[in-house]
């Protein structure tokens, strides 16, 4: 049987690696990871795959992709960047940061969220989803609304697109919630503390956030895509390098989907 590209990388690597006998306990051995929060249990659970498969392992650091970006500026050791905006991407490669553009791994979606018990209760008809949140703060029930921080985090800036295009965004800047990153903002969307707010889809659906509240998914053109990609930042090694290509792998990709993003080809 011909395996398929990106499978033979995996393979080949692995099979290096082995010859190699380098020691598995190794720092050195073990790349960080920069990804978007947006795909905190998604990337756990690849990472996991990962791991089963091939016995190598990778550490993750989560945060906001601009915040990401920075660090590589200054000199960060990450090895891949998994990056919510493939603009920021672009910006690495054409300053010399990445080996080269990268690939896009998925589409992302943004929800609106609310915790059991608030008033706030998203529309599950996708053109409503923000029409119960229009209704309360006209009515002076809105007292905190959770977004990521738009001034670095993609799902934050997309978040500030959705609202300016239903015409909230001006209306309901004083009572908005800014979380350091996507992750942050559903921790304050759903702390009881807020009516709700705007977060990834993709956290949404896990099983950790979404039998805390309710959701609903915002139509994509209210916003500009959220294209997200990801690059091997320069100096990186070949355990990041399998890492790279196992997340073009059917099994990586049905956890992506399961997790409600789009995938290239699809």
């Amino acid at each position: 049987m011909i395996l398929p590209l990106a499978r033979r990388k995996v393979m080949a690597i692995v099979s290096a690696l082995m010859f190699c006998a380098m020691p598995a306990s190794a720092q050195a051995d073990t790349p960080v990871i920069a990804a978007a929060s947006d795909l905190q249990f998604a990337v756990e659970e690849i990472a996991t795959a990962f791991t089963a498969e091939t016995g190598m392992r990778v550490r993750l650091s989560m945060g906001s992709t601009g915040n990401f970006a920075r660090q590589i500026r200054e000199g960060a050791p990450f090895e891949i960047f998994m990056a919510a905006d493939e603009a920021f991407i672009a910006d690495l490669h054409a300053d010399g940061f990445t080996l080269d553009a990268g690939d896009l791994y998925a589409i992302g979606r943004l929800a609106v969220i609310a915790p059991h018990g608030s008033p706030l209760a998203p529309d599950a008809t996708p053109d409503a989803a923000l029409d119960n949140l229009a209704d309360m703060l006209a009515e002076g029930r809105i007292t905190r609304f959770a977004i990521a921080n738009p001034e670095h985090a993609p799902y934050g800036m997309r978040a500030r697109e959705a609202l300016i295009s239903r015409g909230l965004w001006d209306d309901l800047q004083p009572f908005v919630v800014l979380g350091e990153n996507v992750s942050q903002a559903a921790a304050f969307a759903l702390s009881g503390n807020a009516e709700g707010g705007i977060i990834a889809w993709s956290l949404a659906l896990a099983p950790q956030l979404r039998e805390r509240g309710t959701h609903a998914l915002i139509p994509e053109d209210w916003h500009e895509p959220l294209r997200q990609r990801m690059a091997l930042v320069q100096g990186a090694g070949p355990v990041a390098e399998a890492f790279y290509a196992y997340m073009m792998e059917p099994e990586a990709r049905a956890i992506m989907a399961r997790y409600g993003f789009v995938l290239p080809g699809e």
